[in-house]
């Protein structure tokens, strides 16, 4: 039986994969892939500035190989629900 959380954890891998396979590493993403997966899958358009980004991929990048790999985009959305859920604590 399907459900709602197991239909959201194939979505989350199945986006990453969209925009890992597009350059190089398919199993990583790059600056550009992790700058257009934030722009059009967290609805945040073009609000997010290049500087930002590097800063993003500098505090994602814990193995230091200058791409997000699962492990860590995982680590992100983790970071992004916790302050979700505590703006709508706040509500």
């Amino acid at each position: 039986m399907e459900s709602t959380l197991n239909d959201a954890l194939c979505s989350i891998i199945l986006i990453f994969h969209k925009y890992s396979s597009r350059e190089g590493d398919k199993n990583t993403l790059n600056k550009q892939e992790l700058k257009e997966l934030i722009e059009n899958e967290l609805g945040l358009g073009d609000k997010i500035e290049d500087s930002e980004i590097v800063e993003l991929m500098n505090s994602l990048d814990q193995n230091k190989h200058e791409e997000v790999n699962f492990q860590e985009f995982i680590s992100f959305l983790g970071t992004v629900a916790l302050i979700c859920n505590e703006l709508l604590k706040g509500e």
